[in-house]
C-alpha cells in the first residue's frame, strides 16, 4: 500500500476526538488514585481478568506458534484457569501473594502469568539471562516463594531453593526437576472456570524488576490500573487509525505478530502478548532471537507487525537479503532509542511497511509517547507526541517547567504510572512527585508541536539492546577480582546495539590485569549481556573530582579516543 493511502495526522486527529466522544470504551472521566486526581478510562474494567475474558471470546481463534504447536484462545485461557485454580487449591495462593516466573519465551509464561494474576495474585517476571545471585536477590527482595521454572533456572535456583523455602513447578522440563510438574497440575485441576476473585483497579499485580542505578535491580510495583490504562490507550490509538481510513484496518483481518523479545519485559508482556490476546492478533513465540528465522517465520504466518529492540530490527534488514516480506506492515522499536538513519533504511528495505517507535518504561507500564507513519518518517529522530488520552509528558529544569525545545528531565504523568519500588521508600519518593509525576531520569526536549526528543540520561544506566545494565554492578564485580584496584563501567556507542558495556579498569600496584581473564572471572557471577564488551586497562589511577567521586566523564572521554585492551 502506498504511503499516501495511510491517513494524515489531522484526520486520525480527528477520528480520535470521534471515539472520545462517541464511543464509551474510551470515555475518558476521572479518579484519585494514590491521593491525585488523573484522567481514566471510566468504563474501563476493574482488572486484568476483564481483558483476559474479553480475549477468551475468540474460542477457537490461532493464537500462539511455538515451534510447531499451535494454541487457540480457547487452550490458552483453559490452560490459565486450571493453572489458577491449581495454585488455589493446591499450593494455597491467595490474593495477594507473590509468585514468580523464572523460564525462557513459552507459551506456558503466558498461562501461568494469567493464572497468577486471576487469582488477584502479583506476578514476578524473572530475567531469564540472570544467573544464580540475581535471582536470589529477587527472591529474596520479593518474598516469592512459589516459581514457575525451566530447566535452566532451576539449576541456577538449585543452590538457595531449600534456604529460601522455594516450591518450584517444572516447565517443560523433567519433573524431577521440581515439587510440581506443570503439566501434571494441568491434568488434577478440577475446573477450566476462572477464578471469582473481588480485585480492585488499584492493587498490583505485578512487580517487574528493572536495573537501577544502586547496583541491584529494583522491583516496580505495577497495578491493575496502571496495565489497563496502557492497553486501552494503545488500543484507542489504533481504533482512530482504523476509523481515520473509512474502517479498514492498518493491519488487515489477519493481524499477526513475532514475539522475539523477552515476556519479562513490559513490551513483550504488554505490547505483544496482553495487546494481542485483547485484539485478537495472532503470535509467533521465539524461544530466543534469531534474524534469519525471524525473516522464516514472518513468512510462514504471514506476520503484519514486528516490534524489538532497534538492534533487531536492523539485523532483520541483513537476514532478509532479497527474501521479500510482503506481509509485514509495521516494524515498531522500543526499549532504546532508533538511529534515525535506521528509520529510512527500514523504510527502503520494507517499501510495505512503516517504521514505528515508542517511548515508555517499566514505571509506566511501557506508557509514553508513540509516532509512526509520515510523523516519524518526517522526524526520525524522535519518540513521538504523548500517549493520548490520559497520559502527559513535560520537561522539568532545575528552574521548573522547559521551554519548547529547551532539554530538561522528562516526567510522565499517567494512571498507567507504577505504585512504588519494592522495599525502597526513598528512591519512590524522589521518583514520583507530590502530585504525581514520575520523574524518568531521561533528558528529552519537546518541539512547537508537541513531539519528544531523547536527548541523554541522567541515570548512570547502560542500554544495551534494550536491557537496562547498571554500572555501579558491573563495577561491583570488577571490583572483586584480586588485581583490580579502580574500575569504572560506561556507555560505549554502537550503530547495531545502541551502547555496549565499556570499562576501565587500574590494577593494583604489583598485580596485573589481563582482560580476557578478567571478563571470564566477571562472567561466572553476572549474566551474559552485562559483561564488558570493551575493556581498557589504565596505567595511572583514575581522575577524581572535587568530591572524591570518578571524574566518568572524563575517564570515559579518554577512553573512547583510546583502542581498549581487549574487544569483544
Amino acid at each position: 500500500m502506498a504511503q499516501s493511502a495511510f491517513p494524515t495526522t489531522e484526520q486520525i486527529a480527528a477520528s480520535a476526538f470521534k471515539l472520545l466522544a462517541e464511543n464509551p470504551l474510551f470515555k475518558v472521566g476521572q479518579a484519585t488514585i494514590r491521593g491525585n486526581v488523573y484522567r481514566v478510562f471510566e468504563n474501563a474494567p476493574p482488572s486484568l481478568v476483564g481483558v483476559f475474558l474479553q480475549g477468551a471470546t475468540y474460542g477457537d481463534k490461532e493464537f500462539l506458534y511455538y515451534e510447531g504447536e499451535t494454541w487457540t484462545h480457547a487452550r490458552l485461557w483453559s490452560q490459565a484457569c486450571r493453572v489458577a485454580n491449581a495454585l488455589s487449591e493446591t499450593l494455597g495462593v491467595k490474593k495477594g501473594d507473590r509468585v514468580a516466573l523464572a523460564m525462557r519465551n513459552y507459551p506456558e509464561w503466558c498461562a501461568a502469568y494469567m493464572a497468577i494474576i486471576s487469582l488477584g495474585a502479583v506476578a514476578v517476571p524473572l530475567n531469564a539471562w540472570w544467573k544464580s545471585e540475581e535471582l536470589k536477590f529477587a527472591f529474596s527482595d520479593c518474598g516469592a516463594r512459589i516459581a514457575f521454572v525451566d530447566d535452566r533456572r532451576f539449576e541456577y535456583i538449585r543452590p538457595f531453593k531449600e534456604e529460601l523455602g522455594l516450591t518450584l513447578i517444572s516447565v517443560r522440563a523433567s519433573p524431577e526437576c521440581a515439587d510440581f510438574d506443570y503439566a501434571g497440575l494441568v491434568e488434577k485441576s478440577h475446573s477450566s472456570a476462572a477464578p471469582e476473585i473481588d480485585i480492585e483497579p488499584d492493587d498490583d499485580f505485578a512487580i517487574y524488576y528493572t536495573s537501577g542505578s544502586t547496583g541491584n535491580p529494583k522491583g516496580v510495583v505495577l497495578t491493575h490500573r496502571g496495565a489497563l490504562s496502557t492497553l486501552f490507550s494503545w488500543s484507542f490509538i489504533a481504533m482512530a487509525i482504523k476509523d481515520a481510513r473509512g474502517g479498514v484496518s492498518l493491519f488487515g483481518d489477519d493481524p499477526g505478530i513475532l514475539l522475539g523479545i523477552p515476556l519479562f519485559h513490559v513490551t513483550g508482556s504488554h505490547a505483544i502478548f496482553l495487546l494481542s490476546w485483547i485484539a485478537g492478533r495472532r503470535v509467533a513465540i521465539m524461544y530466543r532471537w534469531d534474524p534469519a528465522l525471524a525473516v522464516e517465520l514472518i513468512n510462514r504466518y504471514r506476520l503484519t507487525n514486528f516490534v524489538g529492540v532497534p538492534s533487531q530490527s536492523f539485523e532483520l534488514i541483513d537476514a532478509a537479503g532479497s527474501t521479500p516480506m510482503p506481509s509485514l506492515v509495521d516494524i515498531g522499536s522500543g526499549g532504546a532509542k532508533r538511529p534515525p538513519d535506521q528509520v529510512k533504511r527500514l523504510k527502503e528495505k520494507f517499501s510495505n511497511a512503516n517504521p514505528s517507535s515508542g517511548y515508555g518504561l517499566t514505571e509506566t507500564n511501557a506508557a509514553g509517547s508513540i509516532i509512526s507513519l509520515a510523523d516519524y518518517q518526517k522526524r526520525p529522530d524522535s519518540t513521538g507526541r504523548a500517549l493520548p488520552p490520559v497520559t502527559d509528558i513535560k520537561i522539568v529544569g532545575e528552574n521548573g517547567d522547559c521551554a519548547t525545545g529547551e532539554a530538561g528531565e522528562v516526567w510522565i504523568r499517567s494512571p498507567a504510572n507504577f505504585r512504588a519500588y519494592l522495599n525502597l521508600p526513598d528512591d519512590t519518593a524522589r521518583a514520583i512527585t507530590p502530585d504525581g509525576w514520575f520523574r524518568t531520569g531521561d533528558v528529552g526536549r519537546l518541539d512547537e508541536e508537541g513531539f519528544l526528543y531523547i536527548v541523554d540520561r541522567i541515570k548512570d544506566l547502560i542500554i544495551r539492546g534494550g536491557e537496562n545494565i547498571s554500572c555501579l554492578e558491573v563495577e561491583a564485580r570488577a571490583y572483586q577480582h584480586d588485581g583490580v584496584a579502580q574500575a569504572i563501567a560506561f556507555s560505549v556507542p554502537d550503530e547495531t546495539l545502541g551502547e555496549r558495556v565499556g570499562l576501565v579498569v587500574y590494577p593494583k600496584e604489583g598485580a596485573g590485569v589481563e582482560p580476557q581473564g578478567l571478563r571470564e572471572f566477571m562472567a561466572r557471577e553476572l549474566a551474559g549481556f552485562k559483561l564488558p564488551e570493551r575493556i581498557w586497562i589504565s596505567p595511572a589511577p583514575l581522575p577524581r573530582l572535587g568530591t572524591e567521586k570518578f571524574d566518568k566523564q572524563t575517564i570515559r572521554r579518554i577512553a573512547l579516543q583510546n583502542a581498549p585492551a581487549w574487544k569483544a
